[in-house]
């Protein structure tokens, strides 16, 4: 079974844009992927539509078994603790150290003090920042900020991560060093989806790539026919 799938999907805003039209594609288990394309070719509202900041105007975006038509009320925080989102702009709490933004969703979820200290210990150890627990955000270079984002967006092991251009505000040596992060958790049992309009990052990287162009799925690359 899929983590995700869009069936025809579109979005038409009430303006009268359509950011997507009849888009269709599949998100396995363990897998991660690229969704690129021109600025406004669709990408982050096709993210948007993943974590229910948007709803599809036609067709059905489903994850796992769960139409997220459906999922209404109470149930769209529920449905967002299996989605972890990363932004560009990192939007840390600046009054709360590394350990306590990282830890929020943990909180959000009414965990255990006890149980939130060791998962955050352990997520910030995974993204090499556990010596800067108590640090805040001020303190932090620019990858230090991005990966206590990451840190963040994991450490309620979602089923699959989402990320808008993660990688646009930082130099290659840091973009590749998130990268490989992101790379690294599907072993870990999270499927990745990285919005990135970067070429050169999505060859480096030679995973499959969906290409979006005024709002429509125009090809769907598989890593094989990238490195080729």
């Amino acid at each position: 079974m899929s983590v995700l799938r869009f069936d025809n999907v579109s979005k038409r805003y009430d303006s009268g844009h359509h950011a997507l039209t009849d888009v269709s594609f599949e998100v396995a288990p363990g897998e991660m992927l690229f969704v690129t394309g021109h600025s406004g070719a669709g990408k982050s509202t096709l993210l948007k539509l993943i974590h229910l900041s948007e709803r599809a105007s036609r067709g059905a975006v489903l994850f796992g078994e769960k139409n997220l038509a459906k999922v209404r009320g109470g149930r769209i925080a529920l449905h967002r603790r299996d989605v972890g989102v990363v932004y560009q702009d990192h939007r840390l709490l600046t009054d709360r150290n590394v350990a306590d933004n990282v830890g929020l969703p943990l909180v959000l979820r009414g965990m255990r003090r006890g149980d939130i200290a060791k998962r955050v210990r352990s997520v910030l150890e995974k993204v090499g920042l556990a010596a800067r627990a108590n640090a805040f955000p001020g303190q932090l270079s620019a990858g230090e900020q991005q990966r206590v984002g990451i840190a963040r967006a994991i450490v309620s092991e979602p089923k699959l991560l989402v990320a808008d251009e993660p990688t646009g505000n930082l130099d290659p040596t840091l973009s590749a060093e998130i990268l490989a992060l992101f790379a690294s958790l599907p072993e870990r049992g999270t499927s990745v989806l990285v919005a990135s309009h970067d070429l050169g990052l999505l060859k480096r990287m030679k995973k499959r790539v969906l290409v979006l162009n005024e709002g429509r799925l125009v090809d769907d690359i598989s890593p094989q026919e990238l490195a080729e």
